[in-house]
């Protein structure tokens, strides 16, 4: 039988997601935000040490979005997947922006600690407590720290005005994985559509504000030459107004636009098709 959801159907799910995702307690949310943000450390640590291996960053770039798969099957909280669903519910009236914000905030703080204690196990295991440099992936993820933060710097505010481009970029993406995921009512099905968007972002290396709340501290950990400033002011926070700019804009708010009907519950009687 085919598994295959109609994209005003799914429109019709993320509404109804994002509405249960606005009454989940705080505990639920800051758990399951943690959970994400340590899922997508792992496999951003994945891609970098198969790149490493092979010369090739397109391979980690195949295998990143296992880590996103795990997400959406487990029903974790990822910041930028909330960017495009949790407006949804408030465009149809179904919550307001105070609890989109609120959701935000709790994910946002969620993901950053699940990225932060990742990196601190993960800068153990791979430096033994600080006694090595750690390799090939250590000389990786300290120059990946620098390209994401005072290299954009060095141009100014062209460097300010790409990194946030790239953020959408990104974003538009990334939160179409999470729409995609809905396209399907079996697991092999979600995973298949959802794969493909996060690849197609990975590969072009835009900027993601989960997976850099992992890949800068560590990179700094390990000696990039990047200041708790430059993480923020040159990344994380132009990087996370782009993320949110791609989700509602590119993402959330075309869907709304092009496929929300009025429900048929709630259609005039007379209207209703015969």
């Amino acid at each position: 039988m085919a598994d295959y959801v109609k994209p005003s159907v799914i429109l019709d799910n993320m509404i109804e997601a994002a509405a249960l995702k606005a009454e989940l307690p705080t505990k639920d949310l800051l758990i399951r935000a943690m959970l994400a943000g340590a899922y997508l450390a792992f496999v951003t640590t994945l891609a970098f040490l198969v790149a490493a291996q092979t010369g090739q960053f397109v391979v980690g770039a195949v295998l990143f979005p296992a880590g996103f798969v795990l997400i959406i099957l487990l029903g974790m909280e990822l910041l930028t997947g909330n960017f495009g669903i949790m407006p949804l519910a408030a465009f149809a009236g179904r919550i307001g922006a105070r609890a989109v914000c609120r959701n935000w905030i709790l994910v946002f703080i969620g993901n950053l600690l699940g990225s932060l204690v990742y990196a601190a196990m993960f800068w153990i295991a791979l430096t033994d407590c600080g006694h090595v440099a750690g390799g090939p992936l250590g000389d990786k993820l300290r120059a990946l720290a620098v390209t994401k933060t005072t290299a954009y710097e060095a141009f100014g505010l062209a460097g300010m005005v790409t990194v946030f481009v790239k953020a959408i970029l990104c974003n538009w993406m990334v939160s179409l994985g999470s729409v995609v995921g809905l396209a399907s009512t079996s697991t092999i099905g979600k995973i298949a559509a959802s794969w493909l968007p996060i690849m197609i972002f990975v590969a072009q290396g835009y900027e993601h504000s989960v997976v850099n709340m992992f890949a800068i501290p560590t990179g700094m950990m390990l000696g990039a030459p990047v200041s708790f400033t430059d993480w923020w002011l040159w990344n994380e926070i132009p990087v996370t107004l782009g993320n949110l700019v791609g989700g509602i804009v590119f993402t959330g708010g075309a869907l709304y636009a092009t496929y929300r009907t009025t429900p048929i519950s709630n259609q005039d009687p007379a209207s209703r098709p015969v």
